[in-house]
């Protein structure tokens, strides 16, 4: 796979004005960018890292991916600061917190250091931020397959890393006012469910939720670990044909689930072409390229972008089954 992803991406990227002519930078010419991600140590950034190295490879330049153990709002911070003294060309980050970044990533700016954030469309203080896809779509869409397994009846749960996560918020809710206008007969019980992005805690809290709510028939998760927890406490439980699980995650985490129907559905973006796109739109602007709709970044999913301010927006989700999931080896 990660061969077959640097072939496409060279040959999309090798007339680009990004690369030159030669088409791979000089070794002069080299800029240190470096991405941000909320922790380093689970499948969603490893697999995130393989795009940032598959970008360093392709053109030259010297990118890298750094994380905290724990996904802490103020180690992101300090890694920001170091990276501002160590005077790095870019920094890409994926924020735990945006309202706490707004500060360092001022400084970050004030320092001539190219800002680009991914799940972070409310960040100020910024170059561009990368957005997969709309928020609010995506959050409909997962509604809705969950209303269809649920029958668009019945009591459902919602998911999210944190309850500072602005991406994991925007998509719960818009489910949720999704599911309000369409689905009446469906309700949301026990508010915003907070994994911290663990899957010993989306555990922990779905088997609190099904003491609490012995009805409840479905439940959405947002961070990738949300629904193998859920669907844990779910078989522990003996519920697995009574409760329907749909929600963010990778194949490589959900794929057991997914097998045997434990988890009904799940919807990603690739964290490796994320990535690599982040790097694209952070060496166009330090080579002074607005980004424009319409534009194609090079990169599956990203190929004819909306621009609403300092948002790019891609069309880069995908629905996988049971039926499907051994399309992705990640």
């Amino acid at each position: 796979m990660a061969g077959k992803f640097r072939t496409a991406l060279m040959g999309a990227l090798a007339a680009s004005t990004l690369i030159g002519a030669a088409g791979m930078v000089g070794a002069q010419d080299a800029r240190e960018m470096v991405t941000v991600v909320k922790l380093s140590g689970i499948a969603w950034f490893n697999r995130m890292e393989e795009g940032v190295r598959e970008y360093a490879e392709a053109t030259g330049n010297d990118a890298t991916q750094v994380g905290a153990a724990t996904a802490d709002a103020a180690l992101q911070v300090q890694l920001i600061e170091d990276l501002i003294a160590r005077g790095v060309d870019a920094i890409n980050v994926v924020p735990n917190s945006p309202q706490t970044l707004e500060p360092v990533l001022k400084r970050a700016l004030d320092n001539n250091i190219v800002v680009v954030g991914h799940e972070g469309a409310t960040l100020e203080n910024i170059t561009y931020d990368l957005e997969a896809f709309d928020n609010k779509a995506y959050g409909e869409h997962l509604m809705e397959a969950l209303a269809q397994k649920m029958g668009g009846e019945g009591e459902y749960a919602v998911f999210v890393g944190y309850l500072t996560s602005v991406t994991h918020n925007a998509w719960v809710d818009a489910a949720i006012a999704y599911q309000e206008a369409n689905y009446p007969n469906m309700t949301l019980v026990g508010g915003k469910q907070e994994s911290a992005e663990q899957q010993q805690q989306a555990y922990a809290k779905m088997r609190e939720l099904l003491r609490t709510y012995p009805n409840i028939k479905g439940m959405q998760g947002s961070a990738g670990e949300d629904v193998v927890g859920a669907a844990l406490a779910v078989e522990e439980a003996g519920l697995n044909d009574q409760i329907s699980i749909v929600g963010t995650s990778l194949p490589s985490v959900s794929g057991p689930y997914l097998e045997t129907g434990d988890i009904d559905m799940i919807s990603f973006w690739d964290p490796a072409k994320a990535g690599y796109a982040m790097n694209v739109v952070a060496a166009k602007a330090m080579n002074g390229e607005t980004i424009e709709t319409g534009a194609d970044l090079g990169v599956e999913g990203y190929n004819e972008v909306r621009v609403d301010g300092k948002v790019i927006y891609g069309q880069a989700w995908v629905d996988v089954t049971a039926d499907n999931m051994n399309d992705y080896d990640f």
